[in-house]
């Protein structure tokens, strides 16, 4: 199943409708939807090396874009949509002390966590719940999203053929490694609450 989904993404890349779909996703992710769109980008990018950056930007655009949605669901639905987010992931009893950090580490926050497998929706809705500065709280998602989506962009475009390669190979073990770091960072934030 992993290598026809694998195989169905390589196909669609070259559809005029997969940009749609991957900034659909993008956007959802930074927001409620469970799945990053790394698993888009990655395989769209290698089937098409020319567009990597297009892809990239596309992304960071979606991702800020459904971040600012996010943290509109933190700032004026917490109480219902909110709450329910975090009960979901299970972080409802760390998200006071989360919003306490807030105070002292918001940029930090922001930048680290919107760099990482740990899902950047959690700080999105966080932002809007602690009332983070909305104008610094977009800057810093540009600024953090944009780094992610490039440094794939980057690797992809550089060492696309390879990396094809290894996934053609071993996609199992891959996307077992893959999913190690996401879930590993569902931990971490589970963790720091």
């Amino acid at each position: 199943m992993l290598r026809k989904t694998y195989d169905w993404m390589l196909r669609i890349a070259g559809r005029p409708s997969a940009p749609y779909v991957m900034g659909a996703v993008s956007f959802a992710e930074s927001s409620f939807f469970p799945i990053p769109p790394d698993v888009m980008l990655v395989p769209m990018a290698l089937a098409r090396p020319d567009r990597a950056w297009f892809y990239a930007a596309l992304c960071t655009v979606t991702s800020v874009a459904g971040g600012l949605v996010g943290y509109a669901i933190g700032a004026l639905l917490y109480d219902s949509v909110g709450k329910w987010l975090f009960q979901l992931y299970g972080l409802e009893a760390g998200a006071e002390a989360f919003r306490a950090a807030y105070n002292q580490y918001g940029a930090w926050i922001i930048l680290l966590k919107g760099f990482t497998p740990i899902p950047y929706k959690l700080v999105t809705i966080t932002s809007g719940f602690a009332g983070y500065d909305l104008l610094a709280f977009t800057v810093l998602s540009i600024i953090t999203r944009g780094a992610r989506f490039a440094v794939l962009a980057a690797l992809l475009g550089r060492y696309g053929g390879p990396i094809k390669l290894l996934l053609d190979r071993h996609l199992g073990a891959v996307t077992a490694i893959l999913a190690v770091f996401i879930i590993g960072g569902f931990a971490a934030i589970k963790f720091l609450y």
